[in-house]
């Protein structure tokens, strides 16, 4: 048997990078999926991989910075499948650049996807997940952990995450629910690409060169890929995982030098 058969699992920013990895790792563990993002044009192209696999997936386009729309969501999974057993909070991406260039639309945007997109969609699932014994994992980042001068948005928004993971892990154990939270470190997104991209420009050099030189001033193993994150992910809202709770885990080859 399939270690999630049964298992119906929200997945946010489902549609590209380390969330569409997620998506198809947990339909290849036999849970069944609600994939959301604001494009309806690639999340279909996920559902449409996982469909032709054998999984069962489907999808809510939804701009989760307006405060409705997670409860929406939430009330989608309900009437498909009819309840939630793990929600992903993968959603958000945030501005990186000099602080003093960074406006106050940027930092609202920043907290809006990312960290309120999380709290409304946990809160619109609770109960659902109190029925259940279900699972929230929250994807944050190693800035949260580690600022960085041009990753103060980021690296912010990624610490108030983790803190409120802590938080709803202590309520978690009062209702029955799993709550911990994953911080991957560098991946090999489209993002991660364009900055590889700006500094092959900048130094004249081919991309394998961009990438080692890029490894080696990190200070980590190498560049992880998205089916590095979605691994863990299926570990630790797999049933090998339950004895996690309010867990803040690092996978990042090492960019995480503090204790």
């Amino acid at each position: 048997m399939q270690k999630l058969e049964g298992k119906v699992a929200i997945i946010t920013g489902g549609s590209r990078g380390i969330g569409r990895a997620i998506a198809l790792r947990l339909a290849h563990g036999g849970a069944r999926l609600v994939l959301c993002a604001r494009g309806p044009e690639a999340l279909n192209e996920v559902v449409k991989e996982i469909a032709s696999a054998g999984g069962t997936a489907l999808s809510v386009a939804a701009d989760l910075r307006v405060p409705s729309e997670p409860a929406r969501v939430a009330e989608a999974t309900v009437k498909a499948y009819g309840g939630i057993d793990i929600v992903v909070n993968n959603a958000g991406a945030t501005k990186r650049g000099d602080f003093l260039q960074l406006s106050d639309d940027d930092w609202a945007d920043g907290f809006a996807l990312k960290f309120f997109g999380a709290v409304r969609l946990t809160r619109s699932a609770w109960s659902e997940l109190k029925k259940s014994g279900g699972s929230v994992l929250n994807i944050s980042g190693a800035g949260g952990r580690t600022p960085g001068p041009e990753f103060t948005i980021g690296g912010s928004v990624n610490a108030a995450l983790l803190s409120f993971t802590k938080a709803m892990a202590d309520v978690g154990i009062r209702d029955g629910v799993q709550v911990n939270a994953i911080n991957p470190g560098t991946i090999r997104t489209g993002r991660l690409q364009m900055r590889l991209a700006s500094i092959v420009e900048e130094q004249q050099i081919d991309l394998a060169t961009a990438e080692r030189r890029f490894v080696q001033a990190a200070q980590v193993t190498r560049i992880g890929e998205p089916e590095d994150v979605a691994s863990l992910v299926a570990f630790v809202v797999g049933p090998e995982g339950r004895f996690l709770q309010g867990s803040l885990i690092d996978i990042d080859g090492g960019s995480t030098k503090t204790i």
